[in-house]
């Protein structure tokens, strides 16, 4: 792959070395040649790559190069080489929300809503721009001086609306099931911002707690859990937590994303205390199963 990729991308860009491989792509540190600059340059899959419409979706992918927020990493570059489709980011050398957490397991609390609200404003502007993430985790937020950035923005949209149903073929999950909505959970592929809400929701209570809202030894019982079992109340685990803020993990965790905040900016609003209080369940328990076609 690597002497393919290098032949292919001559003249463009050097490659350095892998620094990172996932289910839909793998990723390179590279140098872009004319700008003199050390780029993420991110090489989807062969199988994946097969079975996308390469025109369309490097049509999807241009959506996001049109994104401009200080909290969203932007698109520089995207193309197809030698049967290879890549997409080029800024290299961030601050480490991952993950990373932080498998470092800290939790973070203050005062920190995680500071994170959360930046995220969600980055959200709010994607999807007033009609562009979902989709595959929200800890991953794909990066730390820079602090500050949070979100990589790979519309990246799986684009590979769904590119490969239809032929993505199954592949044996790819859009989505990870720790921080996979209901909605995508049960394979609905026409999905909204509310499913970004739902990830980001589970990405606080993770930061607040130490684990996901829901956790299990394969991802298949994961994904059950999703269905049909409410999480446990943030403050169960850490009383700490005000009130406030574990009304709006609740709500954003709704099975069903009408109960959940319309947009980001009102989940960002309610983790500040501004705006009508959320009404939401408090305690663990069953939860309405939803019904759907399973993950495949």
């Amino acid at each position: 792959m690597n002497a393919r990729l290098a032949e292919a991308l001559e003249g463009r860009y050097t490659i350095d070395r892998e620094i990172g491989r996932g289910g839909m792509a793998t990723v390179y540190l590279a140098r872009d040649v004319r700008h003199n600059r050390h780029v993420a340059l991110k090489v989807l899959s062969p199988e994946l790559a097969a079975v996308l419409g390469v025109e369309r979706f490097l049509a999807e992918i241009e959506v996001t190069a049109n994104l401009q927020h200080p909290n969203l990493l932007p698109l520089f570059d995207s193309g197809e080489a030698n049967g290879l489709l890549f997409y080029v980011m800024p290299y961030v050398q601050g480490e991952s929300l993950r990373a932080r957490l498998d470092r800290e397991k939790q973070l203050p609390v005062d920190e995680a809503v500071r994170i959360t609200t930046a995220v969600a404003g980055a959200l709010d502007y994607a999807h007033r721009h009609q562009v979902i993430h989709r595959d929200l985790k800890p991953e794909n937020v990066l730390m820079l001086e602090g500050q949070p950035l979100i990589a790979d923005f519309g990246i799986a949209l684009a590979v769904s609306k590119a490969g239809g149903e032929r993505i199954t073929q592949t044996g790819l999950s859009l989505g990870t099931p720790q921080y996979m909505s209901p909605e995508q959970a049960t394979g609905d592929r026409v999905v909204d911002g509310r499913t970004d809400i739902y990830s980001l929701g589970a990405m606080l209570y993770e930061m607040l707690v130490g684990d996901p809202p829901h956790a299990a030894s394969t991802a298949q019982a994961i994904i059950a859990k999703v269905l049909t079992e409410r999480p446990a109340s943030v403050r169960l685990s850490r009383p700490s937590v005000p009130a406030h803020v574990d009304a709006a993990v609740g709500k954003a965790l709704e099975k069903l994303a009408a109960d959940r905040f319309n947009t980001a900016r009102e989940f960002a609003e309610a983790l500040e205390g501004r705006g009508a209080p959320p009404v939401t369940a408090s305690a663990a328990g069953p939860a309405r199963v939803l019904a759907g076609r399973g993950p495949g």
